[in-house]
């Protein structure tokens, strides 16, 4: 090619690189491929012909020209298959001989026209969409690509065919053998409204662990050990959250600089457990391990909600490596523009996957129901759920993507939590998704933050955020539990940050501190980052119990971050996605101060409470009238004067917020058919620096109160247990929250 304008006008097939070899292996030293079946998609071994054992290759590869299969022995020594079966543009074909731990991959022949969006590039081996298991790492040298990476000029490189043979770069798929029926597992199966979810990052929340063995650190294996699950137990949750646990890769920018992708957002095989995550192996073994872990969470009544990114792939944009589904089918798998050389990008990642095509919603369902009813999982949050529910643009809350989990007998009964964005126009959808579905309120998050940092002109935001969210999840017969909770996520700052800092402190990262959120909502206490004053440090321990039993004590469900129970920190860096070291990792050192093991304590005690009363976790969202002719209303608003709040109060600026909950004809029914019914409750949130004097409602709300919970208190290991009566002026200290329950 002389000049760029001659590249446009003729496009070409094929790079300024070396050829790929030949074919390797002698004819006569292949083994045979008999026709085998289409289905199921991936590698699965069975028994064959005339009992013959083997392993059955389905692929998926709609246009493409020829597809060959490459086994790999233990020297790594390439041998290709042709698949010559074609059915419905399913590539397959049964290989005798082949079994579990045999690593594989394929090379898929097609045009080379990025004018078109045609990508096929037979010198990349690539990864099965189907693979089990991933054996390797991806490092990203120039070979991976499809294109010449380096071409001089960048606006035409991908353009230009790179025929470098990638295989000695790139990692393998296994095959996997297991034939366990999860017959003795149990499944906690936890109702929807008792559930307390707990993110945590599976290497993370284990590196550091004293009492896990060194070998057992950062893996499966971790957390299924006894002390980490002790940890959960104690504190009370119902569920974890895994980041992602399926393969990923590091993306090219993180490895020139040395850093690695930690959280794992950035997936490139849906069915294979993260490899580095394993202590036992990364030839299938990892499978296992997997597995034996949810078991051990089970065992405790623990749930395991995978977070799952089925919105992008690590292939990037068009100036991104060459792993799987580009070469497989690029204009069947992802979204194109109307210039097919470019990707539609809703994620911020480069590419979208192409959700209405039915072979990626097959390969997305396919995914989610092998998790469930082959490795055991619980549930599943969604990451960028809007972009899953595009039909052609836009966010369609009937698109194919939510019609088919609707219908799924499967994924129907599982937990479902919608990141309920995206990056693209109109991708914010809050309150939008249909019933099944959870989601993610970050709604509550911030009108939370801003009512302990003084910075809500009214108190009419954090009144719904605290009942439910009523204004956003009442409706097509959605319940309060549709609301998760939550004040701070793996993406921001952790809870001590969020007290520690007002600006983001991300120069570790490698961007210039230009990544990451700038609307943190955050206050310091007057001093930004770690200091020895006293004072600001026990103003920040404050408002850390303010922020927690608020969260906890709020209709909805609640979601806590792994180590925010404890004070970890992240020196401030709100975007710590590349940070696989002591940055991101839970210091469990942090237990053996005081101070941060009384705030361990109080969150066990405040989630105890929360278990014991259903009147903090109601099935139905409140009515604001009696619910029987000689009751109280179930839910009330007072003010600081102790008078019910009016219209114009919920209008005009306030700091104190008094919430009166009627535990009697709590809506449902128990078990056996009978009522529900529990204590009343007053909870006093006062976000004011001054004290005030808050007049406890009298009769008939209450003669006489116990102070349950003050936040005030430094000690929290007991229960404070003072009455006082009602009608009288109590004194809330600045900054507090104070629950107290009806004597009587």
């Amino acid at each position: 090619m002389s000049s760029t304008a001659e590249q446009e006008e003729t496009p070409p097939t094929t790079g300024r690189v070396a050829k790929a070899g030949a074919v390797p292996g002698n004819e006569s030293d292949r083994p045979p491929v008999w026709p085998g079946a289409p289905m199921p998609l991936g590698a699965r071994f069975r028994v064959g012909p005339d009992g013959v054992a083997g392993t059955n290759f389905a692929l998926w590869a709609g246009g493409a020209e020829a597809v060959e299969l490459c086994l790999f022995d233990e020297r790594g020594t390439e041998t290709r298959l042709p698949l010559t079966e074609l059915t419905h543009e399913i590539w397959h074909g049964f290989v005798p001989g082949v079994g579990a731990g045999r690593r594989y991959g394929y090379r898929v022949h097609g045009r080379w026209d990025p004018w078109t969006g045609a990508r096929w590039n037979a010198a990349k081996l690539l990864l099965d969409p189907y693979a089990r298991a991933v054996d390797g790492s991806f490092t990203l040298p120039p070979e991976v690509y499809g294109h010449v990476r380096d071409w001089p000029e960048q606006h035409v490189a991908d353009t230009v065919r790179d025929d470098r043979d990638s295989a000695p770069h790139v990692p393998k798929a296994v095959v996997v053998h297991d034939d366990d029926d999860w017959a003795e597992d149990r499944r906690p199966k936890t109702p929807w409204a008792d559930s307390v979810i707990y993110e945590l990052h599976v290497r993370g929340f284990t590196k550091l662990h004293p009492d896990i063995p060194p070998e057992l650190r950062g893996t499966y294996a971790g957390l299924a050990h006894p002390a980490a699950i002790g940890h959960l137990r104690r504190l009370g949750v119902t569920a974890v959250e895994l980041l992602p646990v399926h393969q990923f890769a590091h993306e090219d920018h993180l490895l020139r600089r040395g850093l690695h992708n930690y959280w794992g957002y950035n997936s490139i095989g849906y069915f294979a457990p993260h490899a580095g995550y394993a202590a036992s192996g990364t030839t299938g073994q990892q499978v296992g391990e997997f597995k034996q872990m949810v078991r051990a969470l089970h065992d405790a009544g623990i749930e395991v909600i995978l977070d799952v990114v089925y919105n992008h792939t690590a292939e990037a944009g068009e100036l991104g490596p060459m792993l799987s589904l580009r070469g497989i089918d690029n204009r069947g798998y992802y979204r194109l523009q109307q210039d097919p050389r470019r990707y539609a990008d809703y994620t911020g990642c480069g590419n979208t996957l192409h959700v209405v095509q039915p072979q990626v919603l097959r390969l997305i369902t396919d995914s989610l129901r092998y998790w469930v009813t082959e490795m055991g999982v619980d549930g599943f949050r969604f990451d960028l759920a809007a972009a899953l529910a595009r039909s052609m643009h836009d966010v369609d809350m009937l698109s194919p993507f939510l019609a088919v989990i609707a219908q799924d007998p499967v994924l129907r009964r599982v937990k479902l939590i919608a990141e309920p964005w995206d990056v693209g126009n109109g991708g914010y959808q809050v309150g939008a998704f249909p019933p099944l579905w959870t989601e993610w309120n970050d709604r509550y998050r911030d009108a939370v933050r801003d009512f302990w940092r003084g910075a809500l002109p009214d108190v009419r935001d954090i009144g719904y955020r605290l009942t439910g969210s009523s204004d956003l999840y009442a409706w097509g017969g959605r319940r309060p539990y549709a609301s998760v909770n939550f004040v701070t996520a793996h993406d921001g700052f952790t809870l001590r940050d969020l007290v520690s800092y007002e600006q983001k402190h991300n120069e570790a990262n490698g961007e210039g501190n230009r990544d990451g959120t700038d609307d943190n909502r955050a206050w310091n206490g007057g001093a930004e980052g770690e200091t020895d004053d006293p004072d600001v440090n026990a103003l920040r321990r404050r408002q850390l119990r303010n922020l927690l039993t608020t969260l906890l004590l709020s209709t909805g469900v609640p979601m806590l971050v792994a180590g925010d129970e404890m004070g970890r920190t992240q020196g401030g860096n709100n975007n710590a996605y590349c940070q696989d070291n002591e940055v991101s990792w839970l210091d469990w050192s942090l237990l053996e101060d005081p101070g941060w093991r009384e705030l361990t304590e109080l969150t066990a005690r405040v989630l105890a409470l929360r278990h014991r009363h259903p009147v903090l976790r109601r099935r139905a969202f409140f009515a604001g009238t009696p619910q029987a002719p000689d009751g109280l209303r179930d839910l009330a608003w007072f003010t600081a004067q102790g008078t019910e709040m009016t219209e114009g109060d919920w209008y005009a600026p306030a700091a104190t917020l008094g919430l009166y909950l009627s535990g009697r004809d709590i809506p449902g029914r128990d078990a056996r058919g009978g009522p529900v019914t529990d204590d009343n409750f007053l909870a006093v949130l006062h976000a004011d620096h001054r004290p005030c004097d808050f007049r406890l409602p009298g009769p008939p709300w209450a003669q006489t109160y116990e102070l349950v919970l003050d936040t005030s208190r430094e000690d929290q290991s007991t229960e404070p247990g003072t009455l006082h009566p009602g009608g009288t002026a109590l004194t809330v200290e600045g900054r507090t929250v104070l629950l107290l329950r009806v004597a009587g």
